[in-house]
């Protein structure tokens, strides 16, 4: 897929306030400092589209950005380990399970890990409460160019272990990026792609 126009549309705090288009929207989401929004930049190839900070946890809102004038890429807040207080996590963590439960375009939402790490409890839990709503997703390691490809291997396949030791059939597909190196953009872009074109197919069929 080659990305033609990115544009942000919108920031806002309640489901009800996303775009009413009836375009499939991919949800990124991750823990605070995962490098969500280095990502995004790699994958429309845009350095300022998502705004990064060295302060974890900038992400507050809902933020839509309108690919190709056909599908949404929706960057998310980050959970766990921001600096805000406690009432402003509790905010932001309900219109997060509020998107996620209630919000209709939604097709994909990709989990952001951070593959030099071993598996953190609360991104498992994060992932079981997908699986238990029954929201389609995909695993997304990033932060690749940071430890060898014999390493990368390793954590994925303990990463692997780890979930089906936590009653997972098999694991969730995954894709392998850095956003230094570029790495995984096609993978996911393909993805994404396929994705649509089968939607768009069935949608026109009716």
């Amino acid at each position: 897929m080659k990305i033609n126009t990115a544009e942000f549309i919108i920031s806002n705090s309640e489901v009800i306030k996303c775009p009413n288009e009836p375009l499939p929207e991919y949800a990124f989401i991750g823990r605070s400092n995962v490098g969500k929004s280095s990502l995004i930049n790699m994958l429309t190839e845009r350095k300022k589209l998502a705004k990064t900070s060295a302060r974890p946890g900038k992400t507050q809102l809902i933020n839509h950005f309108k690919i190709n004038n056909n599908w949404y890429l929706v960057d998310l807040p980050g959970y766990g380990y921001a600096k805000v207080s406690k009432k402003t996590k509790a905010v932001f963590q309900q219109f997060i399970t509020d998107y996620f439960e209630k919000r209709e375009q939604l097709v994909c939402a990709f989990v952001l890990i951070d593959i030099r790490l071993e598996a953190q409890k609360i991104d498992l839990e994060f992932i079981t409460y997908l699986g238990e709503t029954e929201v389609p997703f995909c695993i997304i390691f990033t932060k690749a160019d940071k430890i060898g490809k014999t390493k990368v291997d390793s954590h994925i396949a303990a990463y692997k272990k780890k979930l089906l030791a936590n009653n997972w059939a098999e694991m969730p597909q995954y894709f392998t990026t850095s956003s230094t190196e570029g790495l995984g953009r096609e993978g996911v872009l393909e993805f994404i792609d396929d994705v649509n074109q089968d939607m768009f197919k069935n949608m026109n069929e009716f």
